[in-house]
């Protein structure tokens, strides 16, 4: 009989990444995933791949920004860079050792990180924007992941591989219907040029005008489940209110509230973390978004401070400041890549080119 992780790893290498013979990959994420990474590594050979592994250990990133000098801050590797600029697949299974960890760590530390990474990070999403670079980010279960959701280790065990359709027969049939769903969708939202996110503490609108929606449909991240653009950089006015909290380098952000005129954050608030919330509007470009999305996985029904999933939940939209995705044709550039989330379920709008095409968490065009 297949373990879990055997057909964890044949939707990761054969759907998500699409491995070919030759591909230089590079598998991340720490030992308490070994049973993951094993697979993933057995299955990456069998398709004719070069994978590595890199794992780390229990405590060493809070020791980094505990014991590093400015230097070393900013210091980038020379295998990332490689890895960057070179291999043809990456993937990276968080499997965190614990949740808090860098709850302490001076917001000024991360900033300096985030920044020095700018130039690395659009190399990575002009790579991958040309097809040069594939990548994914997932999840293996984890006790300290469990416990952030509330719930017990079986029960997000449970929740993880639910939501990747790894109960069923064939979870790359299940992946490839949502594809089919949310397609037409993004057909239909290629052909509008205005939007406007209307809800409780939200009037926000914005021009994709020759931008191109995305159908995310588990390959840059397992599981998926979204539809996501970049606005037009000088286009977005409004106010938005994200109900969610938002997580930044794993410190908590709550109730933000944002005003914005032509593109630019230009006031915010935050019942929690305000601070941290100050630090990254400081950063270069963090004050314009670089994506708009909205949540279509119906498989996905509950908070867990994981944004790899939350930001799936059908029934909610996100916004992110900073970089934008270069194949949605976004310009802003950034070291920031920031997801925000709010629900939409409770008299939420969406209208296109003043149509009303969403309501209460669902579309109401065809999908």
């Amino acid at each position: 009989m297949r373990t879990i992780y055997d057909k964890y790893a044949e939707v990761l290498v054969g759907y998500s990444l699409g491995l070919k013979k030759g591909d230089k990959l590079l598998i991340q994420s720490s030992y308490l995933a070994e049973d993951l990474v094993k697979e993933v590594y057995r299955r990456a050979l069998l398709a004719g791949a070069h994978p590595e592994c890199r794992i780390a250990l229990n405590g060493t990133e809070k020791i980094f920004y505990d014991n590093a000098t400015d230097q070393q801050l900013e210091y980038i590797s020379p295998l990332s860079k490689y890895v960057t600029e070179k291999y043809d697949c990456t993937l990276y299974i968080t499997a965190p050792f614990n949740m808090k960890e860098l709850q302490s760590i001076d917001p000024e530390k991360m900033q300096k990180v985030s920044i020095a990474r700018t130039e690395l990070n659009k190399t990575s999403m002009i790579r991958a924007a040309s097809g040069e670079l594939r990548w994914n980010v997932c999840v293996f279960p984890t006790n300290a992941a469990a416990q952030e959701a509330d719930m017990s280790l079986a029960e997000y065990e449970d929740f993880v591989y639910r939501a990747c359709f790894l109960f069923e027969d064939d979870p790359l049939a299940k992946w490839n219907e949502l594809k089919d769903r949310q397609q037409k969708v993004v057909d239909f939202l290629n052909e509008k040029k205005a939007i406007r996110y209307v809800g409780r503490d939200i009037d926000i609108s914005f021009s994709t005008e020759e931008r191109t929606w995305i159908n995310s449909a588990g390959t840059y991240n397992m599981p998926s489940g979204e539809v996501f653009t970049a606005p037009v950089e000088d286009s977005v006015n409004g106010h938005v209110r994200f109900s969610y909290p938002g997580f930044y380098m794993a410190q908590e952000i709550e109730d933000i509230s944002l005003k914005v005129k032509d593109g630019e954050v230009v006031e915010w608030k935050a019942g929690k973390g305000k601070d941290l919330l100050d630090k990254i509007f400081d950063i270069p470009g963090s004050r314009r978004f670089g994506e708009v999305a909205v949540g279509m996985n119906k498989g996905i029904t509950r908070f867990t401070k994981n944004m790899l999933f939350d930001e799936k939940i059908g029934g909610t939209i996100h916004m992110a400041v900073g970089a934008a995705y270069p194949e949605t044709g976004g310009k802003n550039e950034s070291s920031v890549h920031w997801d925000m989330l709010a629900d939409m379920t409770d008299g939420g709008q969406i209208y296109a080119d003043d149509e009303l095409i969403y309501e209460n968490g669902e579309f109401t065009i065809a999908s």
